[in-house]
């Protein structure tokens, strides 16, 4: 199955009315989110750290061509190094903004070794459908145990957990599958994680899903992707 592409005018257009609604809740981006391409390209040498963490734009419809339906907003703010989790030291840890829209499906994946709380900033109701693990494969007949806030819940296999404006969940790599959506209205939600290398940690159990969007070029960006940086940069 080829992949489909988003058309940079709609990439465009969701990077602005993703802005405005985080910022309705007093969360403003870090400045090199506002840079134009030609600001980014004239301070490419300051600016290695970010391109090499993959900071920054992130817009995906999973290679599905159907954003509204099935996609995921994003903004990586802070990211450390996979080669310093052996080490035990360094900048360990990343942080996202994120959008899931009401009724927006992000589909059903688990990760190889981040660990992360997903946190409902503010906005509708954060559902998230939960399945365990059996040798690296989502086992639908399997339950999960997880933490909400600190607090020990048991779910049975497709446990549907909401999280209501500031509740969070903690999820483990090579344990918790999961696939999350918006109910209600939009989510506002925070990611807190150990390292992030989207390049590499994500697995999907629908095999036509990609994370990353291919683009097609019908206007200048507004600002450059993650998934810009090599080609543009």
């Amino acid at each position: 199955m080829s992949q489909a592409s988003i058309k940079r005018s709609r990439v465009n257009q969701i990077m602005r009315e993703s802005d405005e609604f985080i910022r309705s809740f007093g969360y403003i981006l870090p400045p090199f989110a506002y840079w134009t391409p030609a600001e980014f390209k004239a301070r490419k040498a300051e600016a290695q750290n970010v391109i090499n963490a993959n900071l920054g734009w992130d817009i995906s419809d999973y290679g599905l061509g159907e954003f509204d339906k099935t996609g995921l907003f994003l903004f990586t703010v802070r990211n450390g190094n996979n080669a310093d989790l052996s080490k035990g030291r360094g900048m360990l840890y990343a942080e996202k903004a994120m959008i899931s829209r009401q009724d927006q499906y992000s589909p059903m994946h688990r990760h190889n070794l981040k660990a992360e709380d997903i946190i409902n900033r503010g906005g509708g109701t954060l559902v998230i459908e939960l399945f365990g693990d059996t040798g690296g494969k989502c086992d639908r007949n399997k339950g999960v145990t997880v933490y909400t806030d600190g607090i020990r819940r048991e779910l049975p296999p497709g446990g549907k957990l909401r999280l209501a404006p500031g509740e969070s969940v903690t999820l483990m790599p090579n344990e918790h599958w999961h696939a999350f959506w918006g109910e209600g209205g939009d989510v506002f939600i925070g990611e807190v994680s150990t390292v992030n290398d989207d390049l590499t940690d994500n697995v999907f159990e629908d095999p036509r899903i990609a994370r990353f969007s291919g683009i097609e070029e019908d206007e200048e960006p507004w600002h450059l992707l993650v998934s810009d940086y090599k080609t543009w940069l």
